[in-house]
């Protein structure tokens, strides 16, 4: 199989404005806050940062103007998310709503649905939460147990989320829940169709009833939780699409999630500053560590592209996202090895503290990047199935 065959490779040299646009802005918003860099846009949560980039038209760019947003193509979207991941710019108060709720409702939910939290996340004015794991479940998805049960003239919603990354701050979740299907119980689908009997919902996260706990990492920073419902209600117009719909629902989240540039960019950093302390006359080890990273990110650049555009086109390519997810993934985590490995030979430079800092931030955090999207193992099937090898 030869991904994107017949399709024309996609070029954003047209773009090239709109890149200067941002770049500029980016420059205001390091001077604004007084830094020469930012280090880990995922967890720069950061209300105001993304309702100035909302301002500026950049959040929002693919809703239709009708509901807030702007109308631009999906191309034009990618430029400005990498510009924004290449200069760490911090994204995590408008990411997930404008990365996948904002397709996902606009595709999938009701008019209702689409007029009220469409403009409201154009403005950043709601910020949304993944809920899609859950505890022992791992990356299996369709193992979801967190149930939605029809009572009175909505729902009651009881089980677990987890790794939810910023849900402490965050207004909304979209919920992956089992409305039938799993366990034999009437619903959705067949007791054995693990797929057929699962819905998505909209999920207001300051309700009291809702238990939302921290998970610390090592370092001690908080930026996943788990997220408890117990016997928590929502009204019956909370669901999206119809019942059993959450499997489609999903996939097509995926796709936005796990080829976008976030994918391969969450390094690109640490790639800038080593060819800086490499300088014009690389020695030959750095000269082959650096050829090497930039050469795959190349390769993975351009079928992200290529992905997008498919996206933009309203085609679902599952296979092709997946395989930029693992591609991107060993890159990421293979940046701060080929680091470690130059540092040992080529002096730093006068930008030595931030380089030591940016390879702190990715060896700390880059064992994380293999879990999000879909752990490894989960995203090889997809894409072995894809090429017909299981």
């Amino acid at each position: 199989m030869q991904f994107f065959a017949d399709t024309p490779l996609l070029d954003l040299a047209p773009y090239a404005g709109l890149r200067t646009e941002v770049r500029a802005f980016l420059a205001e918003e390091r001077e604004r806050a007084g830094i020469d860099s930012w280090v880990g846009s995922w967890e720069g949560f950061d209300r105001g940062f993304s309702a100035r980039l909302a301002e500026r038209g950049w959040v929002g760019m693919a809703i239709p103007q009708r509901y807030g947003g702007h109308e631009k193509g999906l191309l034009e979207r990618y430029v400005v998310l990498e510009e924004l991941l290449a200069g760490g710019a911090p994204v995590a108060a408008h990411w997930i709503a404008d990365r996948q709720t904002a397709p996902l409702i606009l595709r999938f939910g009701t008019e209702e649905q689409r007029a009220w939290f469409l403009p409201r996340i154009a403005t950043t004015e709601i910020c949304f939460a993944i809920g899609m794991s859950e505890p022992d479940s791992g990356s299996d998805l369709a193992a979801a147990r967190t149930r939605a049960e029809p009572v009175g003239n909505g729902w009651r919603i009881n089980g677990t989320k987890v790794w939810s990354s910023n849900a402490h701050r965050d207004d909304w979740m979209i919920a992956l829940c089992r409305t039938g299907g799993r366990t034999g119980d009437p619903g959705e689908g067949r007791p054995d169709d693990r797929h057929g009997g699962l819905s998505q919902f909209l999920i207001d996260l300051s309700a009291p009833d809702i238990a939302i706990r921290p998970i610390h990492n090592l370092a001690g920073d908080h930026h996943f939780n788990e997220v408890v419902f117990e016997d928590h209600d929502i009204p019956a117009d909370r669901i999206i699409g119809n019942p059993g719909d959450g499997w489609r629902q999903v996939m097509s989240e995926l796709a936005f999630e796990r080829s976008a540039p976030d994918r391969f960019l969450s390094t690109f950093r640490l790639i800038v500053e080593l060819v800086r302390a490499a300088g014009p006359e690389p020695d030959r080890l750095a000269a082959g560590e650096i050829g090497a990273l930039v050469a795959r990110l190349a390769a993975v650049r351009l079928l992200s592209i290529q992905v997008a555009g498919a996206l933009d086109r309203g085609e679902t390519p599952n296979t092709e996202a997946a395989l930029v997810k693992e591609v991107g993934t060993a890159l990421e985590q293979d940046t701060p090895e080929a680091a470690r490995r130059i540092l040992a030979e080529t002096p730093p430079g006068d930008r030595a503290a931030l380089l030591e800092e940016l390879l702190a931030y990715d060896v700390l955090h880059t064992p994380s990047f293999t879990l999000r999207g879909g752990a490894r193992e989960v995203v090889r099937g997809i894409v072995a199935r894809g090429l017909g090898l299981r």
